[in-house]
C-alpha cells in the first residue's frame, strides 16, 4: 500500500523504514503538517499516516476522500484531532495505535516530578557555573506523600506502580476502576476529594469533550495549596491561563507539562531563531517552578518501534480485508 506520512521527522523515517522491511509498503515521508493547505499532497495515496497535531477536521477529511484516500492511520493513541463523525459519513476507515509504551509516558511523568521537586534543572546549571550553593534547591520526600492519578488506563497504571515504589499513598479518579490499581492499594474517589488531598496530581486521561479544561479556575481553587500538577496527556485538559493565575498566587506550587493546548505551531520544530508570538506560552516559561518539555514523553526506542509495527500492521490488515482491532471507524 502507498502511504503518505505527514509531520514526519528523521526518527519517523528510520523507525518506519526499518519496520517496513517486513511489510513492504510504499512509504512517502512528508515534512509538513496535514492542514487544509497541505492536504493536496495526499492526492493519489490510498492511505495517509497522521500524528497528534495534524488537522483532520471536516474540510481536510472531505478533501482526502475526494482525492481517493480510503484509510487514515493515526500513529498515536489519542484521536481528539479527528472528526470521527465526518470520517464515518465519508466512508473513511480510521485506525490508531492504542498502546505503544505506557512505561515511556509514565516514566517521563515521574521525571518531571523529580525535576521540579529537587530543582534538578537549577542544580545542573549552577554546577556548570561553578556555583555549589544549595540555597533555593530544597525539595521534599516523596515517601509518604499523597499522589492523585486522574485516569488509570495503561499509563496511569504504570505510573501508579512507580509511585507506589516511592512509598506514596495513591488516590485515583476514573469512571472505570482498574483492578490492577485496586490490587496496588489505590483508593478511588471523586475529583474534588482527590484535588483536596493530593500533594502531587498527575493527568493520564484522554482529551474528550467531558475532560476539556478539566483543570480550570474552579478545580484549581480546590487543590491543596502548594500542590504539584503534572500533565503528560493532552494540553487541552488544562486551562493554561487559569494555571498561570494559580502559579501567581501560590495556590499551585509546581507545574510540569509535556503538552500544551496550542502546541501545534510550536512543538516538534526548531524555533530557536524566531520570536515566539504566543504570549501565554512565553509567560508560562518564565516561572521558576515550571518545567516544560516538548511532547517527548512517548519518545523512546521501544515506543517508536511499537508505533511503527502497529501502524503498518493496521494498514496491512485493512489492505487484506481482515479485521483490525485498532479500528476507530467505521
Amino acid at each position: 500500500m502507498k502511504i503518505a506520512f505527514f509531520s514526519s521527522k528523521p526518527y519517523d523515517q528510520v523507525s518506519f523504514n526499518n519496520t517496513n522491511q517486513r511489510f513492504h509498503h510504499e512509504l512517502v515521508f512528508l515534512e509538513p503538517r496535514l492542514t487544509p493547505d497541505t492536504v493536496s499532497l495526499a492526492a493519489g495515496f490510498p492511505a495517509i499516516c497522521a500524528f497528534i497535531n495534524d488537522d483532520l477536521g471536516e474540510a481536510v477529511l472531505k478533501q482526502l476522500a475526494h482525492n481517493g484516500t480510503q484509510y487514515i492511520a493515526l500513529r498515536c493513541a489519542g484521536f481528539n484531532n479527528i472528526n470521527l463523525e465526518v470520517a464515518r459519513k465519508l466512508g473513511l476507515t480510521v485506525v490508531r495505535v492504542p498502546a505503544y509504551s505506557p512505561y515511556a509516558v509514565a516514566e517521563h511523568a515521574v521525571g518531571l516530578i523529580l525535576m521540579l521537586n529537587r530543582k534538578l534543572y537549577r542544580a545542573y546549571n549552577r554546577v556548570r557555573d561553578d556555583n555549589f550553593a544549595l540555597n533555593g534547591l530544597l525539595g521534599f520526600d516523596l515517601h509518604g506523600k499523597t499522589v492523585g492519578i486522574i485516569g488509570t488506563g495503561k499509563i496511569g497504571e504504570c505510573f501508579a506502580k512507580i509511585m507506589q515504589g516511592f512509598g506514596c499513598r495513591l488516590l485515583a479518579h476514573d469512571p472505570q476502576e482498574n483492578s490492577v490499581c485496586l490490587d496496588l492499594g489505590v483508593q478511588y474517589t471523586d475529583l474534588p476529594d482527590l484535588l483536596t488531598q493530593a500533594d502531587v496530581i498527575s493527568l493520564h486521561c484522554p482529551l474528550v469533550p467531558d475532560t476539556y479544561h478539566l483543570i480550570n479556575t474552579n478545580s484549581l481553587v480546590q487543590i491543596k495549596p502548594g500542590a504539584m500538577l503534572i500533565n503528560t496527556s493532552r494540553g487541552g485538559l488544562i486551562d493554561t491561563r487559569a494555571v498561570i493565575e494559580a502559579l501567581k498566587t501560590g495556590q499551585l506550587g509546581y507545574f510540569g507539562t509535556d503538552v500544551y493546548e496550542e502546541e501545534e505551531n510550536l512543538f516538534f520544530e526548531d524555533l530557536s531563531d524566531t520570536v515566539i508570538q504566543d504570549d501565554t506560552f512565553q509567560l508560562l516559561q518564565s516561572f521558576p517552578n515550571v518545567v516544560i518539555t516538548a511532547h517527548q514523553a512517548f519518545f523512546t526506542q521501544e515506543a517508536l518501534g511499537n508505533i511503527a509495527t502497529t501502524t503498518l500492521d493496521n494498514l496491512q490488515a485493512l489492505e487484506k480485508g481482515k479485521a483490525c482491532t485498532n479500528q476507530l471507524c467505521p
